[in-house]
């Protein structure tokens, strides 16, 4: 039978407001005993889960080796979100502050606990941490700071916290975004809105981006996410997606933004079919050039039309008429007499998505002019 038993650390609690948190030391051969690591993924249902990133072998190989040298050392401590399991028991004040209180942590262990039921999480250094696992020694002890976490989405918020000194992937960041909880830098809060909306686009069966949007849980996706935030994020604040926003709190009618969306750019995934299976390097309609000047595109079009009428005839006869003048897989763009270029030569510069933009509006309006 697995063993049972507590871990009676020595620590410090130290007060925060009305936080605690706890410091102490550990073997780190024994964190893995009681603490998991919680891999971001999405279940059956598309519902987001755990919110750390794949162990980087190569990274944790270094770090081995270098524990494994004389006088190794790692001076920065181990992050832990504990769940209500894990208790403090204080042995009284005995200095001159009243903000920190020693005393003893008590962790329960079950060695039988799968990993998602062990009582806590590695919040920041699940690296560090597989490396002392592997690595050639008796033991290792590292400092560590624990918390206890009320649910997942402030343990999110405290992984993105503590991680903002050292950049994480982008595209982890825009998946954790939408289910987190807690204090957030602005740029962050600015963008909680447009990565709900990316996410929900990548999900939902019915819309033309299920799938299709690179992020760590859609790694055979191929739309670029930070072109598809920025598309989002100019049309919630300045475009057709305004309408439904909430400007005083940054909320918004969510289902009908769906609506809108999914109306536009699902007609523009039936009149470029082929361009819209394509993944960037073979066409412009969904590199980050093309999914940005067609953003300014819908702007233009759907502005004060209601998400249910996106869906009309001037909207899809607009799209239609770009038919002879795009370039998206092969070809050369005509922007004027003296300006061709060849199909790929746009990228995703400022200067590329206006001259791209500008040429598809005007399009556009001449054949509207035209009638």
């Amino acid at each position: 039978m697995a063993d049972q038993y507590s871990l009676r650390i020595p620590a410090l609690e130290v007060h925060q407001g009305k936080r605690r948190i706890y410091c102490f030391a550990i073997d780190g051969k024994k964190l893995h005993s009681f603490a998991a690591v919680s891999r971001v993924r999405r279940d059956k249902e598309e519902r987001l889960q755990g919110y750390q990133r794949p162990e980087v072998l190569s990274h944790i190989r270094a770090i081995r080796r270098y524990l494994e040298s004389d006088g190794a050392m790692m001076p920065n401590a181990i992050v832990l979100a504990f769940d209500s399991r894990v208790t403090f028991v204080g042995h009284g004040q005995t200095g001159s502050v009243d903000y920190a209180i020693p005393g003893e942590l008590v962790i329960p262990v079950d060695e039988s606990l799968p990993e998602e039921q062990k009582p806590a999480w590695l919040v920041d250094g699940q690296q560090r941490s597989a490396a002392i696992r592997d690595a050639d020694l008796a033991e290792f002890p590292v400092a560590a700071v624990g918390f206890i976490a009320d649910n997942v989405e402030e343990q999110r918020s405290q992984f993105i916290l503590v991680n903002s000194t050292k950049p994480l992937p982008k595209g982890l960041i825009h998946e954790l975004l939408p289910e987190t909880t807690g204090h957030l830098p602005p740029a962050y809060v600015r963008r909680k809105l447009p990565a709900y909306l990316m996410t929900r686009l990548n999900i939902d069966g019915d819309g033309p981006f299920y799938g299709l949007v690179a992020s760590p849980t859609a790694p055979d996706g191929y739309i670029k996410d930070n072109s598809l935030l920025k598309m989002l994020e100019h049309s919630l604040f300045e475009g057709a997606l305004y309408q439904y926003r909430n400007p005083v709190d940054g909320s918004g009618d969510v289902e009908r933004m769906l609506t809108h969306l999914k109306g536009f750019w699902g007609l523009v995934k039936e009149i470029f079919p082929d361009a819209w299976r394509k993944p960037p390097r073979h066409s412009r309609l969904t590199h980050g050039v093309g999914i940005q000047a067609m953003g300014f595109v819908m702007d233009a079009l759907t502005d004060e039309l209601p998400a249910e009428g996106v869906r009309c005839i001037r909207v899809r006869d607009a799209l239609e008429s770009l038919r002879p003048h795009v370039a998206w897989t092969e070809g050369t763009w005509r922007f004027g007499e003296d300006d061709e270029q060849k199909w790929n030569s746009l990228q995703n510069t400022p200067n590329d998505v206006r001259k791209l933009t500008t040429h598809l509006l005007r399009v556009i309006r001449t054949a509207e002019t035209r009638g």
